[in-house]
C-alpha cells in the first residue's frame, strides 16, 4: 500500500444528463433523462433534479416516466459525449502516463507516476487542478476522489459527488469502511450482498468480525479472499494504462417482437454490418463471433464461432452469424438481438471473401443512403469494451423510425442552430438555442421542411469571438 493519496479516480456528474443541460439552456436545473425512448426504453442517465424524483440508471423509461413525467426525455448522442471524454481524458494524461479509462465518464490516474503529486497536499493540488481544467475546457464538472489505493479512491469520489473533491489519508481506510454497506466493496453484487445478510453481515465492519474463514465458506475460497482484503482496505491493484478491448458488439432492442423468420435473419445481417465497421474503426480483427438473442419470454441465448484466424471481414462475419442464428428457435418472437466480436487481435487474416465484403459494404451503404439506414438509436449497442460503465447505462437500445429524435441538433437556414423537442403527426418542433446563449424560442415546422436539416454539436464553451446571445449568423435565439 502506498503512504500518500496519489491515486485519483475522477468521475464526471450524471455525464449524459450534464452535457445535455450544458448544451440547452433551457434546461439547465430541470430534470433530465437521457436514453431510450420506446416503450422498452432504459434510463442511460439522470440529472440530478430528476433523481429527486426517483429516477436513476438501468431503470424502465416507463417507470421514469411515471416518476417524473415533466422531466425532459432527450435520446442520446454517443458522438457528442465521445468528443467531450476525447477531451477529458487528454486532460488525465497531461497528469500522468497512467490513465486507467473504466468508461467515457470515469478513469483512474497514478499523479504519482506522472510526478504530479507526492504527498497529500500536492495531490489535493492536483486533483483541483484537474477539476478547474474540466471545466474552462468542457464547461462541465467532475468528482474527484484521492487515496492511496484504487478501491478508496473510487469510494471517495462518489463521497464528493457532485462536483467535489475527497482526499482519503492513508492509515484511515478502515474507520471509513467499517460502517459502510457490504455492496460498497468491489466486487459484490446484488445476489452476494444478499447471500452476506441472510448470514447477517450487513456492513464491512462484519466482514471483518466475522473473519477470513466465515468468508471464504460463505463465498468459495477466492471470492471469500478477495472480498476479505478489500474489507480491510488491501487493495495493491495498480493503474493499468491500457486497458484492451474483450470485444466489439452491437445490439437493438425492437419495441414489438420479431416473428419474422426472415426480418430476424435481414436484421442479424445489418447488425453484422455495423460491428464490422465498429471493429474496423477501432483497427481490430476478431476469431469468435458471438450471436445474442433475448427472446419473447426474457430468456437470453448467446451463441458463438470461433475462426480459424482473426477477421474483419464483413461477408465472414454475416455467414458466421446466419450460421448461429440457424441454431436458435425463435418461436414466439424475439425482442434483442446483438452481434459481436471476440478474441480480438490488431491484424487480420486474408480470406477468399474480401471482394465479397467490399460489394456488401458498398450495398449496406448504398441501402442507407437510399433511406433504409441504421436505427434510430442513442448510444449503439456497447461498441468496443473499455470496462464497467462504458455507456452500457444505457441498458438496452430502442429501434424508432423517426427522423427527428428528441434532443438530437438540427440547423434552420433562417433560424440557425437549434434541438429537437418532439416530433409526430407530420410536425417537429425545435428549440433555437445554444450552448451559450439564453433560453431560446419554439418552433414548429413540417417534418419535410427544405430549411430544416441534421445539425453538428456546437462546443460547449463559446468559441472566441462569437457573442453569447447569438444563435448563429442567421437567426437570434432569444
Amino acid at each position: 500500500m502506498r503512504t500518500a493519496p496519489t491515486i485519483l479516480h475522477l468521475d464526471m456528474d450524471a455525464f449524459f444528463a450534464q452535457a445535455e443541460q450544458a448544451s440547452k439552456p433551457s434546461l439547465r436545473g430541470k430534470a433530465v433523462v437521457v436514453g431510450g425512448l420506446g416503450p422498452r426504453g432504459v434510463v442511460a442517465t439522470a440529472s440530478y433534479e430528476a433523481r429527486v424524483f426517483g429516477v436513476h440508471s438501468a431503470m424502465p423509461m416507463a417507470q421514469a416516466r411515471r416518476l417524473a413525467p415533466n422531466a425532459a426525455y432527450l435520446t442520446p448522442r454517443g458522438g457528442f459525449y465521445r468528443s467531450i471524454s476525447e477531451q477529458v481524458m487528454g486532460l488525465l494524461r497531461e497528469l500522468s502516463p497512467l490513465v486507467e479509462p473504466l468508461s467515457l465518464d470515469e478513469a483512474f490516474v497514478d499523479l504519482e507516476a506522472g510526478g504530479a503529486a507526492w504527498d497529500s497536499d500536492s495531490a489535493r493540488l492536483a486533483g483541483e487542478r484537474l477539476r478547474a481544467d474540466i471545466r474552462a475546457v468542457t464547461g462541465l464538472t467532475g468528482s474527484v476522489g484521492l487515496a492511496a489505493s484504487k478501491m478508496v479512491a473510487k469510494i471517495a469520489s462518489e463521497q464528493a459527488k457532485p462536483n467535489g473533491l475527497v482526499l482519503i489519508e492513508p492509515g484511515t481506510e478502515r474507520a471509513l469502511l467499517a460502517p459502510m454497506s457490504v455492496r460498497t466493496l468491489p466486487g459484490i453484487g446484488p445476489a452476494t450482498g444478499d447471500h452476506l445478510r441472510r448470514a447477517g453481515i450487513t456492513t464491512v465492519e462484519e466482514i471483518v468480525e466475522a473473519g477470513e474463514d466465515e468468508l471464504v465458506r460463505l463465498l468459495g475460497k477466492a471470492h471469500g479472499h478477495g472480498v476479505y482484503a478489500m474489507a480491510l482496505a488491501r487493495d495493491d491493484r495498480p493503474v493499468v494504462a491500457e486497458r484492451e478491448a474483450k470485444s466489439v458488439s452491437v445490439e437493438d432492442t425492437y419495441d414489438v417482437d420479431i416473428h419474422d423468420r426472415l426480418r430476424i435473419g435481414m436484421e442479424v445481417q445489418r447488425l453484422a454490418d455495423r460491428c464490422v465497421r465498429r471493429l474496423r474503426g477501432a483497427g481490430l480483427s476478431g476469431r469468435t463471433i458471438v450471436l445474442k438473442v433475448r427472446r419473447y419470454d426474457f430468456s437470453t441465448l448467446t451463441r458463438s464461432e470461433t475462426l480459424r484466424g482473426p477477421t474483419d471481414d464483413v461477408a465472414v462475419v454475416r455467414e458466421a452469424a446466419a450460421r448461429l442464428l440457424e441454431g436458435v428457435d425463435t418461436t414466439g418472437g424475439v425482442r434483442l438481438l446483438g452481434v459481436g466480436v471476440s478474441g480480438l487481435a490488431d491484424y487480420t487474416q486474408e480470406d477468399l471473401f474480401a471482394l465479397v465484403a467490399q460489394v456488401a459494404e458498398a450495398e449496406a451503404e448504398a441501402a442507407e443512403g437510399a433511406g433504409g439506414g441504421e436505427s434510430a438509436q442513442g448510444v449503439e449497442g456497447r461498441g468496443v469494451s473499455e470496462g464497467e460503465g462504458d455507456v452500457r447505462g444505457a441498458g438496452d437500445v430502442e429501434v424508432a423510425e423517426r427522423r427527428w429524435h428528441p434532443g438530437h441538433d438540427v440547423r434552420h437556414a433562417e433560424y440557425g442552430p437549434g434541438w429537437v423537442q418532439g416530433s409526430g403527426l407530420g410536425r417537429v418542433t425545435v428549440r433555437f438555442e445554444t450552448p451559450w446563449s439564453e433560453p431560446g424560442r419554439v418552433r414548429t415546422f413540417r417534418v419535410d421542411d427544405p430549411d430544416l436539416e441534421v445539425g453538428e454539436p456546437l462546443p460547449l464553451v463559446r468559441p472566441p469571438g462569437v457573442e453569447p446571445g447569438v444563435a448563429s449568423a442567421g437567426g437570434v435565439s432569444g
